[in-house]
């Protein structure tokens, strides 16, 4: 028998209960930065130095953290389901609490790339300074999709949610596009489950709103789905 599919949505909200920050409040801030400074290819022409130090502190940051108990129930979804996760988040906490099967929508954080070619990536857990080039001799990046650039792993992530049987969105605030627009690709008859405090759609009936952090709402998807 063919298990069901479940697609997970996760967003900032997820890895927040780890105690990484998001940039989702009101004043556009991300740890003291304007976001456009740090997170634009212009802000990485202008300042490369401030730009790989910041992304240099959330390395760190991401080192220290741990795996909180939302990340492990979904990871635990696997031995019933087929469960595939599509985040938004650039850290490792899915794969690091046992989830196989991830696809990082905005790039991740221990990965760095060329700024000649794109397809140069490798793994990178330290600090990258000024200075660190490919082979090719052109500056290395952060392996991220900042604000502006395309999303190249979208249309893959479509093809993903249009073969789910349950839909879990979870902290996510469904207002950055376009990873906003996936759950609009789902089958009329996919149940969806959308866990965030502050929910920004309402229950319908193809919707269970549960307005709670990610560690309380995934109890209750689970509950539900039994």
């Amino acid at each position: 028998m063919n298990r069901q599919h479940i697609v997970v949505l996760s967003g900032a909200g997820m890895s927040a209960e780890s105690g990484l920050k998001t940039f989702r409040d009101a004043d556009g801030l991300w740890e003291g930065h304007d976001v456009m400074e740090v997170a634009t290819p212009e802000g990485f022409a202008k300042k490369p130095k401030l730009v790989l130090e910041f992304y240099n502190q959330r390395r760190r940051q991401l080192l220290q953290a741990k795996p909180n108990k939302a990340h492990l129930e979904l990871a635990r979804l696997e031995n019933d389901y087929k469960v595939t996760v599509i985040t938004q988040n650039v850290d490792d906490l899915h794969e690091r609490a046992g989830s196989t099967n991830v696809l990082h929508l905005h790039g991740e954080l221990f990965k760095v790339r060329s700024t000649y070619d794109a397809f140069d990536i490798r793994e990178w857990k330290i600090d990258l300074n000024v200075g660190d080039l490919c082979v090719k001799g052109h500056q290395m990046r952060p392996h991220i999709v900042w604000f502006g650039e395309a999303v190249p792993l979208l249309p893959k992530a479509i093809d993903i949610c249009e073969t789910a049987d349950i839909l879990i969105i979870i902290g996510t605030s469904m207002q950055v596009y376009p990873a906003a627009s996936l759950m609009n690709y789902v089958r009329p008859d996919t149940k969806i489950y959308y866990i965030d405090p502050n929910p920004a759609i309402a229950s319908n009936d193809q919707v269970n709103v549960i307005a709670e952090k990610a560690t309380l709402g995934i109890e209750k998807v689970i509950k539900n789905l039994k």
